[in-house]
């Protein structure tokens, strides 16, 4: 079983949206692009997920998968389109 420690960051700008990085990862390494459309972000919690871990509102493998490919995951409102980089 995998397990993948992230920090788990808030949008202060886009209401309802969030930022898993891994635990290590520094938030000045993500995409420029990202983070000037997030605007300031407040870190929420820390969090070990592995692909049995239930989240609210997203598929735990689906996150642990974009982490490991993309460096992130953005959880968006329902209603929001995807930020393009």
């Amino acid at each position: 079983m995998e397990i993948l420690d992230c920090s788990i960051y808030k949008s202060i700008r886009k209401m309802d949206t969030y930022l898993f990085i891994p635990c290590n990862a520094k938030l000045e390494n993500l995409p420029a692009p990202l983070l000037k459309r997030l605007g300031k972000l407040e870190h929420v919690m820390d969090l070990s997920l592995s692909e049995q871990r239930k989240l609210a509102r997203n598929n735990s493998l689906k996150v642990i998968q974009s982490i490991k490919t993309e460096g992130y995951y953005l959880q968006l409102p329902a209603h929001s389109q995807p930020i393009s980089r």
